[in-house]
């Protein structure tokens, strides 16, 4: 549900822009002052995760079509929201600018439309109310499904909203709302039996991941999930479904053309230059002339979640050094 700059006016990508930086600020004053510091590896292998676990388009049968992992409701269940939300805008960001996935205009809408419905309104509304204190597995199965399903419904409506009042398309509102919304049911369906299943194995194998206060660090969970992203990013990720994405085949049914272009000049022409010059790897593979195949994809699997987890690492630990900062100058203060 990657949106490109061609189904956006500056204006409505500028509006996200600036809304999703808001969130991201108000995320980072919040964890500055309440993460645990023992979840900061965690984050980072996520995130990494997450960008490999994207990497996999799974078909969906029947419609031509294929989906992918979100990833919003699995780090808001295993990290909370707002750790979630600055390590899916992480990934969101390593895609767009290293990998060309997504544009660089449609960035703020991207972090929006699959960082914040999972994050603040399906994780806190849904997911906790139906998992309870004390989740079984029946609980954590629907729990998922349900969340998964309503922030992927959410997701795609505003991707419709964004699109239809950008109005730069020629995407009939109806059309593409009635293509949308039955092909995002199924991709969260799909999604919420993942989620479900890694929230699952990490309630059986080490619960206190789950906990509000953890007694002790998650290395055993981390070197896991740190394998599984090589597989995924460096060896599965080549066999993905080579079908359109759910929203990809949405704007082929509802237009008749396979891809839209961006319009001519301004600040649409102004950042495609700008991402065609930062993609190492465009659209997961060696650029043209440089090779082709399984090596490019698997190397832009274990790149991209590389630089994905450094990204958020950083962004743990010096969220954890301004908060260290802050305490020492207040000590001083209180001394004087």
């Amino acid at each position: 549900m990657h949106m490109a700059d061609a189904l956006l006016s500056p204006a409505v990508g500028g509006t996200l822009w600036a809304a999703s930086a808001a969130i991201i600020a108000g995320c980072a004053r919040k964890l500055r002052s309440e993460m645990d510091d023992r979840k900061v590896p965690l984050m980072g292998v996520l995130g990494a995760f997450v960008f490999a676990a994207q990497m996999i388009n799974f078909a969906i049968p029947g419609t031509g079509s294929s989906g992918h992992l979100g990833g919003g409701l699995l780090l808001a269940v295993l990290l909370g929201p707002c750790a979630a939300f600055l390590t899916l805008a992480s990934v969101l960001t390593v895609q767009a600018l290293f990998f060309a996935d997504g544009g660089l205009l449609a960035l703020g809408s991207n972090i929006f439309n699959l960082g914040f419905f999972p994050c603040f309104v399906a994780y806190p509304l849904v997911y906790r109310l139906i998992a309870g204190g004390r989740p079984t597995g029946v609980r954590l199965t629907a729990a998922a499904l349900f969340s998964a399903v309503l922030a992927l419904q959410l997701g795609a409506l505003a991707v419709v909203a964004e699109t239809v009042l950008s109005g730069i398309s020629s995407l009939p509102f109806r059309t593409f709302l009635f293509l949308m919304q039955p092909i995002h049911l199924a991709i969260g369906l799909v999604e919420g039996g993942v989620t479900a299943a890694v929230v699952a194995f990490i309630w059986k194998a080490r619960p206190e991941v789950l906990s509000a206060n953890p007694p002790r660090p998650f290395g055993k969970v981390v070197a896991t999930l740190g394998l599984a992203t090589v597989l995924i990013g460096g060896g599965f990720s080549y066999y993905a479904s080579e079908a359109p994405d759910g929203l990809e085949w949405a704007i082929s049914h509802a237009s008749g053309e396979q891809e839209l272009s961006a319009p001519d000049g301004g600040v649409h022409e102004s950042l495609a230059q700008a991402q065609e010059r930062t993609a190492l790897l465009p659209d997961y593979g060696f650029k043209e002339g440089e090779g082709a195949g399984e090596a490019g994809t698997g190397l832009a699997g274990l790149v991209g979640g590389g630089i994905t987890m450094a990204l958020v690492l950083g962004i743990g630990w010096g969220l954890r050094i301004r908060r260290a900062g802050r305490v020492e100058s207040g000590r001083g203060a209180a001394l004087r």
